[in-house]
C-alpha cells in the first residue's frame, strides 16, 4: 500500500476537508440521539409543546448539515479515489515502457494489463470507501461508547460481550478471505492470458476446428475462477448477516435489562427517554463497526491488488542508464560484436556464444541458420532489448551500455520479427520512426518499401485506416509498412529481423534494390531464411545452435561451410521441383 499512500499525499487539501466534513457529519448524527432523549421527555404528558418543536427543528438543521458534509465527502472521496486510480495506472504504464525484455516476460504481458486495470479498480474501490468511512466510523464507535457509559454504566456492559464477539467474527472471516482474494487475481491473470490467445489466434482456431476445444478449456478457467469467488463472496456476504444478529441480540439485551431494573415502571433513575438515547448510542457503535466491516471486506481484496501494483513499481529494469552517458559524433553506422556471448533469465544454455564481428556504413551483414539457432537474440543485442551476458556490443565505437537508450536507439531502424502497426492511419504509423517527418519523407519510404501501389489504391490513402495489430492488413502489407516506418527514420544501422518472409521473391528483389540505393551510407544487418535474400551480402554469419560454424561471402561459404551448402542446396533443390 506504500505507493497508494505516497499518492494520496498530493491531496493533503481533500483530505483535510474529508476529515472535517467527516467530523461534522459525525457529530451531527451523535447528537441528535440526546435530542431525542429531550424531545421524548418533554413530549411525555404534554409539557412543552413549544420546546418540543424548538427542539425538532434544531435536530432538522443538524440533519441538514450532517447531510450537506455527507455529500461534500463523498464528492471529495471520489475525487481522491479516481485521481491515487488514474496516478497509478499512468506510473505503471511508464513504469512497462522501460523494461526490459526480461521483465516483460517475468510478469507476462496478461499479468500487466490485470494489473494496471482490474487491479487499480479494485484499489479504488477501497478508497472510496475507506475515505468516508475508515474516519467516521472509529469517531462514531469512541465517542458513541464514551457517551452511552455516560448516560448508563450497567445498561452499556452488554457492549462487552458484543464488540469481542464482532471482533472475532472478522479475524475468522479474514483469515478466509485474504487467501482467496490473491488466487482470485491471480486467476483473472489467467483469463486474461487466455482470451488474448484466443483472439490473436482465432484464425489458427478456425482454421484448425477447434473452437469447442477452446471454449471448454476457457470455460474451464471461468468455472475456477467463479468457485473461488463464489467461496469469496459467500465468506464476505456472511459478514452482514451475523453482525446483524449480533446487533439485534445487543438491542433486546438493553431492553430486558431495562425491564428487569424495572425502568418502564419509574422506580429506575431511568426515564424512557434516557434508554431510547442509550439504545440509540449502542445501535450508532453497532454501525460503526458494521462500517468498518464493509471497508474490511473489501480490504484483501484491495491489498493484494496494492501489492500487485507495488510489485511492477519497485521492480528496476534490468537495463538502465548509466549515470555518465557516452556519444561519438566522429563515426556513423560502426557495429561491432566482441566475443559476445547471451544466456536468457533462467536457461542453463547460452542462446550466443562468442560471437564476433565488424559491420561498416555501406556494407550488408546477413545471419542465417536454423530456427531456434539465436539469430533474433544477436539483433534484439544491438538496441539493447536484452545485455550481453559477456564481452561487448559497440555502436560506433562506444559500448551500447554506456550510450543514453534514446540516444542509440535513435541511431538504428529496427524491424522485428514480428510486423506490428499501431491503432490509427498509415501515415501515422509510418510517421512512428520519426515524429518530424513531412508527407514528401513518408511518401518516399512507402515507395521504396513497395507500398506506395496498395497505399494508393485504398479510398483514403495515406489517411486509410488501420487497425489494432494491423489486422485489416495483410501479412506483407504489413512487413513492408514496418519496413517503411524504419526507413523514414534514416538511421544509421538497419536491423531486419526475417522482415521480407512474407513477401514474394518479385516484390522482395524489387525492395532490396531500392533498398541498396537508401542504405548506400548505413550499416544493414539481416536475419533471413531465404538464400536470394542474402545472396549479395558483403558478410553471411551462419550460426548453429548459438555459435558461428560459417562467416563469408556466399561464394566462400559454398566451399568452407557444410551448414551453408546444406541450407543452399535445400532451397535450391525446392525451387528446381
Amino acid at each position: 500500500m506504500k505507493s497508494v499512500f505516497k499518492e494520496m499525499g498530493s491531496y493533503k487539501k481533500e483530505l483535510l476537508l474529508i476529515v472535517l466534513t467527516t467530523i461534522g457529519t459525525t457529530m451531527a448524527t451523535l447528537g441528535l440521539p440526546s435530542l431525542l432523549s429531550i424531545m421524548i421527555n418533554e413530549a411525555n404528558g404534554d409539557k412543552n409543546i413549544k420546546k418540543v418543536l424548538a427542539i425538532g427543528a434544531i435536530m432538522i438543521l443538524i440533519v441538514i448539515g450532517g447531510l450537506i458534509c455527507g455529500i461534500i465527502t463523498s464528492k471529495l472521496s471520489s475525487t481522491v479515489s479516481m485521481g491515487v486510480g488514474r496516478n497509478l495506472r499512468s506510473k505503471i504504464f511508464r513504469k512497462v515502457q522501460y523494461f526490459s525484455l526480461s521483465e516483460i516476460d517475468k510478469f507476462s504481458a496478461s499479468s500487466l494489463i490485470t494489473r494496471t486495470n482490474n487491479d487499480i479498480s479494485q484499489i479504488q474501490t477501497f478508497l472510496n470507501q475507506c475515505l468516508r468511512i475508515a474516519i467516521q466510523a472509529p469517531i462514531m464507535c469512541i465517542c458513541g461508547i464514551i457517551l452511552a457509559i455516560t448516560s448508563s454504566p450497567s445498561l452499556s456492559s452488554v457492549l462487552i460481550i458484543s464488540i469481542p464477539v464482532m471482533c472475532v467474527v472478522l479475524v475468522i472471516i479474514a483469515k478466509i478471505a485474504i487467501p482467496l482474494s490473491t488466487q482470485i487475481q491471480g486467476k483473472i491473470d489467467r483469463i486474461n492470458l487466455v482470451m488474448r490467445e484466443k483472439l490473436t489466434g482465432v484464425r489458427v482456431i478456425r482454421a484448425f476446428g477447434t473452437v469447442d476445444f477452446e471454449s471448454k478449456k476457457f470455460d474451464e478457467i471461468n468455472r475456477d475462477y467463479k468457485k473461488n469467488n463464489m467461496k469469496l463472496q459467500r465468506t464476505t456476504n456472511s459478514v452482514m448477516p451475523v453482525l446483524t444478529v449480533i446487533l439485534s441480540f445487543t438491542a433486546a439485551m438493553v431492553l430486558l435489562m431495562a425491564a428487569n431494573q424495572d425502568v418502564i415502571k419509574h422506580t429506575a433513575d431511568y426515564n424512557i427517554g434516557e434508554i431510547m438515547a442509550i439504545i440509540q448510542y449502542i445501535m450508532q457503535i453497532m454501525m460503526a463497526v458494521i462500517m468498518l466491516t464493509l471497508v474490511f471486506v473489501q480490504l484483501p481484496r484491495a491489498s493484494t491488488a496494492a501489492k500487485r501494483a507495488q510489485e511492477v513499481l519497485e521492480t528496476e529494469s534490468s537495463i538502465q542508464n548509466r549515470e555518465e552517458t557516452k556519444d561519438n559524433t566522429d563515426k556513423k553506422g560502426y557495429l561491432t560484436f566482441k566475443n559476445v556471448s547471451f544466456t536468457y533469465p533462467g536457461a542453463d544454455v547460452p542462446a550466443i556464444k562468442d560471437l564476433s564481428f565488424e559491420a561498416k556504413p555501406g556494407e550488408t551483414t546477413a545471419i542465417i541458420g536454423g530456427t531456434g539457432m539465436g539469430k533474433s537474440t544477436i539483433v534484439n543485442l544491438i538496441p539493447r532489448l536484452y545485455d550481453v551476458t559477456e564481452g561487448q556490443v559497440l555502436v560506433d565505437g562506444v559500448d551500447v551500455r554506456d550510450y543514453d537508450m534514446e540516444v542509440l536507439r535513435n541511431k538504428i531502424g529496427f524491424v522485428p520479427q514480428k510486423a506490428v502497426l499501431f491503432s490509427g492511419t498509415i501515415d501515422s504509423n509510418i510517421a512512428f520512426g520519426d515524429k518530424n517527418a513531412d508527407e514528401d519523407r513518408i511518401e518516399e519510404a512507402v515507395k521504396i518499401a513497395q507500398s506506395y501501389d496498395f497505399v494508393m489504391k485504398k479510398e483514403d490513402g495515406f489517411h486509410s485506416h488501420i487497425s489494432q495489430g494491423g489486422t485489416n492488413v495483410s501479412g506483407g502489407q504489413r512487413q513492408r509498412l514496418a519496413i517503411a516506418r524504419a526507413i523514414v527514420r534514416k538511421p544509421e544501422i538497419y536491423v531486419f529481423d526475417d522482415s521480407f518472409s512474407a513477401l514474394d521473391f518479385k516484390t522482395d528483389k524489387s525492395l532490396r534494390q531500392a533498398l541498396s540505393a537508401e542504405t548506400n551510407e548505413a550499416t544493414v544487418v539481416i536475419v533471413a531464411q531465404r538464400i536470394s535474400t542474402i545472396i549479395d551480402a558483403d558478410r553471411i554469419i551462419v550460426v548453429e545452435k548459438g555459435e558461428v560454424v560459417g562467416m563469408g561471402t556466399h561464394e566462400e561459404l559454398l566451399n568452407t561451410c557444410d551448414v551453408y551448402k546444406e541450407i543452399v542446396d535445400s532451397q535450391l533443390a525446392k525451387e528446381g521441383e
